[in-house]
Order: structure tokens, then sequence, then C-alpha cells
């Protein structure tokens, strides 16, 4: 009996010998533990870059807004437009027919309408019941007022701070820096409506290039 008690615990101390250690379960576990961190943290890093776009793309819009106005401020208002030309529109926002137009206005008349930009713009009737090849923008160059025609003075007076202005839209008295803008006005042969373009030639008033251009 002894000495199969021995053969029996010498079985077993070899068997026991043999057996899978247990630190290499644990060092296989370990890179998979890092495995998926790393996977865990790429994926973060995806979500952050995504929601840093998303900050900066609502940083730059909210900065458009607000700055686009802001720096329109600083230039005076001009008579800017599509090269194909606008419709003048009346007080409706209808389309101005010249044929119609000239009909129910008097010679010399200069009335608004709306221009390049949306800007009022003058009308002007000529002598001979024709339109005048040019209509006057009617912000004023000092301030931004809208400045009115005054038939009786045959001149436009700002309301404002005073600034006149010639029948052509030349400055008469400041505190007015510049003349009216000016934006050329023609009649659609198809259509027989007014059209505004903007003027990219020379001032023919102060002989030199437009300050709206």
């Amino acid at each position: 009996m002894k000495f199969l008690a021995a053969v029996f615990s010498l079985v077993v101390a070899s068997a026991t010998a043999f057996a899978p250690v247990q630190m290499s379960t644990r060092t296989a576990v370990a890179p998979v533990q890092m495995a998926s961190a790393a996977e865990e943290y790429y994926i973060d890093g995806e979500r952050r870059l995504i929601m840093n776009l998303i900050v900066v793309g609502a940083s730059a819009l909210t900065i458009g807004a607000l700055g686009v106005p802001y720096i329109a401020f600083f230039f005076p208002p001009g008579a800017g437009g599509g090269s194909g030309g606008v419709p003048a529109k009346d007080a409706l926002g209808n389309d101005i027919v010249a044929k119609d137009y000239l009909a129910s206005k008097p010679a010399g008349d200069r009335s608004l309408a709306q221009g390049l930009k949306g800007d009022a713009t003058y009308l002007i009737v000529k002598d001979d019941k024709t339109l005048e090849k040019y209509g006057l923008n009617a912000v004023c160059t000092h301030l931004g007022c809208v400045v009115p025609w005054s038939a009786a003075n045959n001149k436009f007076v700002c309301p404002c701070h005073g600034s006149q202005y010639a029948p052509n839209g030349s400055v008469v008295r400041g505190p007015a820096p510049l003349p009216l803008a000016l934006a050329h006005s023609d009649i659609d042969e198809e259509s027989g409506k007014i059209l505004f373009s903007t003027w990219t030639e020379d001032d023919f008033r102060t002989g030199e290039k437009g300050w709206w251009n």
C-alpha cells in the first residue's frame, strides 16, 4: 500500500508540473484590454473632431452674420447690380413700363423708383418727355438719408443735415462729400420696361471714376 501511495503521489506531482501556468492567461488578457482601450480612444478622437468642426462652423456663421453688416456700415451705399439690368419697380413692387410711366409724368420730373440693390433711385424725365439715360441714387453720401427732390428749388435737399445736390446729382452744398451715385437707365426693347444697370464708366460730372465702383 505504501508503494501504491508513493506512485500515486509521483503521478500527481508530474501532472501538476505540466499544468498551464495562470500567468500566461493574464498576459494574454492584457493586450486585448489595451487594444480595446485604443479602439475607444480612436472613436472618441473621431467624435471630438466632429464636435470641433461643428463648433467652428457655427462660430464662423455667427461671426459672418455679425461682421458683414458691421463692415458694410463703413462703406457708402452703392448703386451696384447685375450687368444684365434690373427692372425699375414702383412703390407697389411692380415693374415700371416706360410708355405708361412717361405718359403719366411731366417734363423735368424726378420721381423715386426701386433700383439696384433695392436702393431708392430717381428716374428723370427730360424736357422732351423722354427718359434720361441715367438715374440718381437717392441716398445721401453724407450719412445715408434719402434725399427728396425740391421742384421749387430745382435741386435735391437733404432734410437731415442740409446737403444739397444739383439736378444731375452733383454736390451744391455740404456736408455731403460726394455726388449722388449714378445708374444706367434704359428701356428694354422687348418688354418696354425700364431697366437699371451699374454705371461703370467715369462720372461725367467729375471726370473721374465713380466712387461707387
